[in-house]
């Protein structure tokens, strides 16, 4: 006869078997640990946040001197014919070469879309170091659901196999008892049919184990070992803060909000930067210039040094149209993203509103799915105590075990998503940290 301390024991043995009898399992926060260091995606968003690092100095670098040197070296061949009295100068062909070099210097006084690009790049940063916040974040959530996802698929192969086992011990006695003229073929048939289809579930389980294996190394860049599985007297948060309370927590600190929050700050300021067309640019301009022609078309060479310093003023008196038309543009983007900004916040409440509610229930399921289990157990205690006394019937046993194991599977289930769900939860609302993996790491069960 199995019971719950028979299954709980059966639940890391495949592992332990494949892994090594030694091996140290490893935590949630251990696999996330490996999952910073190797998970793409995460690194793609470093790099992204990275590059837009550099946005500020660029913006910055269009208020800060710029210093240009040019040269030009030419060979020139000119026909000449002159016409007309008192012409004193050769006519015919000339040739002549011509070197010159020009070093020019610019400071920018007055460029109002620069100084608005600065501000501007720095909302962008800032968008960005959210953006790879959020990616760190979902990463944590991501470790979570395919660490639990592999747990789940190991049980379910754990606890089919112990079905599959004692089905068989079902199916033979039915077969002796039908030999020996006191059952019918149909114990035997109802018990083959139970096998047939555990067998079947079970394929479909081994299926389940090694995609949800392959999800998890698709994360940390290998595939996992042996992984650390939940304690069998997990305990369960029973006060939660009110919904209301968690709501106010996301639009504080829920990042996808604030990224639209800034978002619109963006558009605000490329309205800023359109307007920034009707304004005048002053700019301080030095140059000193060199040449050297040994002709020209009328016979004479020439050496000039050049050097001139001002500053230079232009006024945008009229561009078609086009100013207007760019701060009409900025300000129907701007719109867009306030409306992104209400729909995003809507959003990210309901899936707040979804997490708290499936976290809430999940509580009271594993309450009564621990209850269920006792139960379950009760009753296939009483359905072998009755065969063996005759007035219950193999179907009767088999109907049994497959009540205990499905109230066994469902606990597990339940299990593993309370604790996705209390991190969906924290994940949702902005407030997931490390510790809340290192908090989880203590409802498992570290040693071999």
């Amino acid at each position: 006869m199995l019971n719950c301390v028979r299954i709980a024991g059966l639940l890391l043995l495949p592992w332990a078997m494949s892994s090594g009898l030694h091996a140290a399992p490893q935590s949630l926060y251990g696999i996330y640990l490996e999952a910073k260091q190797q998970d793409p995606i995460l690194a793609s968003a470093g790099h992204a946040n990275q590059a837009a690092q550099e946005l500020i100095e660029q913006a910055k670098a269009n208020y800060r001197p710029s210093v240009m040197l040019s040269g030009s070296a030419t060979a020139n061949q000119t026909q000449l014919k002159l016409t007309g009295n008192n012409v004193f100068l050769p006519d015919g062909k000339n040739r002549f070469e011509g070197y010159a070099a020009k070093l020019e210097a610019r400071q920018p006084i007055y460029r109002k879309e620069n100084l608005e690009r600065i501000g501007l790049s720095q909302v962008q940063v800032g968008i960005a170091d959210k953006q790879y916040h959020l990616a760190q974040q979902a990463l944590m959530l991501r470790t979570t659901q395919a660490y639990f996802a592999v747990l789940q698929a190991q049980d379910q192969i754990t606890l089919l196999a112990a079905q599959q086992a004692a089905i068989t011990r079902q199916l033979a006695q039915a077969k002796a008892t039908f030999e020996a003229g006191t059952a019918t073929i149909t114990d035997v048939n109802e018990a083959q049919a139970r096998y047939d289809l555990v067998v079947s579930q079970s394929i479909a389980a081994q299926n389940g184990m090694e995609i949800a294996k392959r999800t998890l190394a698709a994360i940390i860049g290998h595939p996992p070992g042996l992984l650390a599985s939940i304690r069998q007297d997990l305990p369960l948060q029973t006060a939660f803060d009110t919904l209301q309370a968690w709501e106010t927590a996301t639009h504080t600190h829920n990042l996808n909000i604030q990224i639209q929050q800034a978002t619109v700050d963006l558009n605000t300021r490329a309205i800023q930067i359109a307007q920034a067309g009707h304004y005048p640019n002053v700019d301080a301009v030095a140059s000193y210039t060199d040449s050297d022609f040994n002709g020209s078309q009328n016979g004479f060479g020439s050496q000039l040094q050049n050097a001139i310093i001002g500053v230079e003023v232009s006024v945008p008196l009229y561009l078609g149209g086009a100013v207007d038309s760019r701060v009409r543009q900025a300000n129907y983007y701007r719109q867009q993203a306030l409306d992104d900004l209400q729909n995003t916040t809507r959003q990210t409440t309901l899936e707040t509103q979804r997490a708290y509610l499936n976290l809430t229930t999940n509580v009271a399921q594993i309450q009564a799915l621990e209850q269920a289990l006792k139960s379950s157990q009760s009753q296939l205690d009483a359905t072998q105590l009755g065969y063996q006394v005759g007035v219950r019937t193999n179907v009767d046993i088999l109907n049994a075990q497959q009540q205990f194991y499905s109230a066994n599977r469902e606990l597990l289930q339940a299990r593993y998503q309370y604790l996705v769900n209390l991190i969906q939860l924290k994940t949702v609302s902005g407030i997931i940290s490390e510790a809340d993996l290192q908090d989880i790491d203590q409802q498992l069960i570290l040693i071999q």
